[in-house]
């Protein structure tokens, strides 16, 4: 199968739909965090709405990712600029699968805590969004490396389909 010229639309939005539940699981996470504490407290965990948009939105992170992983597998990615050094390539590589795994390591342990009491799945979930923050970090660096330094087309073709 030859790689695709660029992105389709549907891959380009899932990646922004993705982008943007993270985003608002880590800033808005107090509902499910208090809920949480109570749970551990022995307490009935108070009706939040966050705590509800928390469960709803890793559940839609995860039926996002599967899909994007199943695209990219049917479909394929485009491939990265053949000047690119093959350490860069590797580590655009690496990047795109830890996240893939983190996303779903992230949702599973988070199910596994609220929905199964499991303490540990939720130390795990903890450890899982601390690493997830970086290797997005590490993503977004990449493409903005790519974009201003490397003066590649990686960051455009993420906006519009090709």
């Amino acid at each position: 199968m030859s790689a695709p010229k660029g992105y389709s639309t549907l891959q380009i939005a899932l990646h922004w739909l993705v982008a943007l539940i993270v985003v608002h699981q880590f800033v808005l996470h107090k509902g499910i965090e208090t809920a949480w504490d109570a749970y551990k407290a022995g307490q009935a965990a108070p009706f939040s709405v966050l705590a509800g948009l928390h469960v709803a939105g890793g559940i839609l992170v995860l039926a996002f990712v599967l899909a994007r992983i199943a695209m990219r597998l049917k479909r394929g990615a485009p491939e990265l600029p053949v000047e690119e050094p093959m350490v860069l390539r590797l580590a655009a590589h690496a990047t795109h699968w830890g996240l893939y795994l983190l996303l779903i390591g992230l949702v599973g342990s988070g199910m596994a805590a609220w929905f199964g009491g499991v303490k540990l799945a939720a130390s795990a979930h903890g450890t899982f969004k601390n690493l997830l923050m970086l290797l997005v970090g590490l993503h977004v660096a990449g493409a903005l490396f790519q974009h201003f330094w490397l003066k590649s087309d990686v960051l455009r073709r993420m906006m519009r389909a090709g």
